[in-house]
């Protein structure tokens, strides 16, 4: 009957997917926000129908799928109709989200790991959060690594790093930090740790998900989200 959840967040490049990774291989809950936002606007899923139903089929790829930039660039331009799109896709990411939660929850799972990409990028969401944790790399490792791994120029790259909030602006904020500046064998030692900590707290946020509150607080995410998913 009780629980506690942690926020994952980090940066682009930093090497957020490797922690998950490493938190998966250890059996432990994890929600992923990006999967999520991505999932509930799949084709013949209901906010994909009501979003095809309102902006056309032009905002579709040939696949079926949904053109994120496509839908982005109508959004961004239209505050009305972002605004149509979000009462269309927030209460799907809710439902999912809680439903995930509430599936740990009832399995027993000391903790549950939201990873969500822009925790920090709200004052909202980390008070939900027993632990926040931030995935870090110092900012030479984190340009060096998303320029091999995208194929980017150096001013492209500084870029897309440079409009995010920095990765020691998150640390600060943060109440664990896994540096992952080094290899990986290092960054799974941390990870251990941290899992080891968190399993032997003493902590615990009674019936979370019982409190009206968390599901109002969680609007400010599902925006969030949205913002990530069509950039």
């Amino acid at each position: 009957s009780t629980m506690f959840l942690v926020g994952l967040s980090g940066g682009i490049a930093s090497g957020k997917s490797t922690v998950v990774a490493v938190l998966r291989e250890l059996g432990c809950a994890v929600v992923d926000a990006d999967v999520i936002a991505r999932e509930v606007v799949q084709p013949r899923s209901k906010a994909y129908r009501q979003i095809v139903r309102y902006f056309g089929t032009e905002i579709l790829l040939e696949n079926g799928e949904i053109n994120r930039e496509a839908l982005g660039n109508i959004i961004f331009s239209h505050v009305e109709k972002r605004q149509l799109l979000n009462s269309i896709t927030h209460p799907e990411i809710q439902k999912e989200m809680l439903k995930q939660i509430l599936k740990y929850f009832v399995l027993g799972y000391r903790y549950v790991i939201l990873d969500i990409p822009l925790l920090f990028e709200t004052n909202r969401l980390p008070k939900f959060m027993k632990y926040t944790v931030v995935v870090y790399c110092d900012p030479p490792t984190q340009l060096s690594r998303l320029m091999r791994r995208s194929g980017l120029s150096q001013a492209e790259a500084q870029a897309r790093i440079a409009a995010q909030l920095p990765l020691d602006e998150k640390r600060k904020l943060a109440t664990h930090v896994i540096d992952n500046s080094g290899d990986r064998e290092d960054t799974r030692r941390q990870v251990l740790r941290l899992h080891a900590r968190l399993e032997g707290s003493l902590d615990f946020l009674w019936a979370w998900l019982a409190a009206g509150t968390a599901v109002a607080g969680l609007g400010g995410l599902v925006y969030l989200l949205l913002r990530h998913f069509i950039s």
